[in-house]
This record gives structure tokens, sequence and C-alpha cells, in this order.
């Protein structure tokens, strides 16, 4: 999606007033299926025509996630990517170069899944396969 129009609609759509710093982040993230943190976001942002501060972003991207725009992907407490991607499907993480690729959800197969605790339902799974270049 890199239509600034289509950008807008998708945002009202999703319940998210469009400011221009919004607008640009969208149209950073949305430009095609990738993974970036909160600091490349704010790089990319502060290249571009206007300047948006780091709580701005971080506070933007967080309205992203809530919203289900993007998805949030955690591989440590201090990492965390923001996937353009939100359709079911998983992630190598190479710890040497610290970049998320997606897996495909049929590429991995469980045959079965720890009963849940009683009171509770699943609300989604995420797996997370660490490599290192060799």
């Amino acid at each position: 999606m890199d239509n600034r129009d289509s950008i807008i609609d998708k945002l009202k759509t999703s319940g998210v007033t469009p400011t221009t710093q919004r607008v640009e982040i969208a149209q950073i993230l949305f430009a095609r299926p990738q993974h970036l943190s909160a600091e490349q976001i704010l790089e990319m942002v502060n290249e571009s025509s206007s300047t948006a501060s780091k709580a701005t972003v971080y506070n933007t991207l967080g309205l992203f996630a809530k919203k289900g725009l993007v998805k949030e992907v955690i591989v440590d407490p201090t990492k965390v990517f923001y996937d353009s991607n939100v359709s079911k499907h998983f992630h190598f993480f190479n710890t040497d170069t610290s970049t998320l690729t997606d897996i495909p959800v049929d590429a991995i197969n469980f045959d079965k899944l720890p009963e849940l605790p009683e009171g509770t339902e699943s609300s989604g799974l995420e797996v997370i396969v660490r490599i290192k270049n060799s």
C-alpha cells in the first residue's frame, strides 16, 4: 500500500485519526511487507521532509499494534519489531544480523499443544526460530 489516500482510508477504517506523522509512519510501514524496529522507523521518518519525536513513533506504533494494523514481534526484552504482515505466520530471527524473516504458517507442524489452564483460552501462538550465520 503506497498511496497516501489509501493509507489514510486504512487508518480511518481502523479507528486511527490520520495525523501527518501517523500517515508518514504508516507509509513507511506499509510500503512493503517488512519488519522494522521503532528506531529504524524513527530514522526513516526523520530522513523525510518532517521530523517526529521518539515518543511519537513509539506511541503511534503502540496504537497501530492495538488496532491490528501491525504485529509486535518481541524477540527479546530489548528488541521489538513491528511487522506489517498481520496474517498468521512465524519468524526466523538471525541473532548475528538482528533481522527477522517470515516463515509460512504451514511450514511448521504442531501435533499437540498443552492443555490450557482452566478458565483461559488461546489468543494466539508465536514461534520465533533463532538462527545464526554458519
